[in-house]
């Protein structure tokens, strides 16, 4: 993979711009690395955590869960067992939300 502008990436994993930039600002994922001219580049390993942060938010997790996430990886292999923890509650709370889906009546 190649460096990827803020554009290559939005059209990449289909997000817009500026919740790219919502996610760096909150630290969903790490700050990008700007080139002289201002510009964000995003090189592999940042297009990597982009992915897990789309394959998660498209599972149904919250932004906020995501958050708490991503501050457990970033203490290292100690938090292991936590986000474990984490990701098995959300499956929990989203398996609740299937079962209530699935008991409409239309």
């Amino acid at each position: 993979m190649t460096d990827l502008t803020i554009t290559d990436v939005s059209e990449k994993y289909h997000l817009k711009p500026d919740t790219l930039r919502y996610y760096e600002r909150i630290g969903l994922i790490p700050a990008v690395p700007r080139k002289k001219n201002g510009n964000r580049y995003y090189n592999e390993g940042l297009q990597k955590w982009i992915e897990m942060i789309v394959c998660l938010r498209h599972s149904g997790i919250t932004v906020e869960a995501l958050v708490d996430y991503v501050k457990l990886i970033e203490q290292g292999d100690s938090t292991l067992q936590a986000r474990e923890d984490l990701l098995k509650e959300q499956l929990a709370l989203l398996e609740t939300k299937k079962k209530n889906l699935k008991n409409i009546r239309f």
